[in-house]
């Protein structure tokens, strides 16, 4: 696993990351598979309720999602087997040296409506 943080890479290998991204997310609009993506600031803060009254808190005994989410893509495709196979081969983009990063991908489906039940 090529797990060298980004904030260690060089600006070249940031551009061929980014460049991969592109040209995958290009890719998908060429098929109508894709629907967005952005890359996301490396700020962020967990926000929890407080209580009536109190101030949100922030930053809780929690793992930091900027550490764990650095962007997302949405994409619209026929099967689950079709998402598992593009995400793997987003899982492949280049990192530090150029090798692939193989990062693990969190895949969700968007919640559909619930089921209405007529009598």
């Amino acid at each position: 696993v090529n797990d060298v943080p980004m904030d260690q890479w060089t600006p070249a290998e940031i551009d061929a990351h980014m460049k991969y991204m592109d040209d995958f997310a290009d890719r998908l609009k060429e098929t109508g598979e894709y629907v967005a993506s952005q890359a996301l600031a490396y700020e962020g803060a967990w926000v929890q309720y407080g209580g009536e009254g109190k101030p949100a808190v922030t930053d809780g005994p929690f793992a930091e999602t900027k550490d764990l989410i650095a962007g997302y893509m949405i994409v619209d495709v026929d099967s689950y087997e079709r998402a598992v196979e593009l995400a793997g081969e987003l899982s492949a983009a280049p990192g530090a040296g150029g090798r692939p990063i193989h990062e693990w991908l969190e895949l969700r489906p968007f919640m559909g409506s619930p089921t209405t039940v007529t009598e």
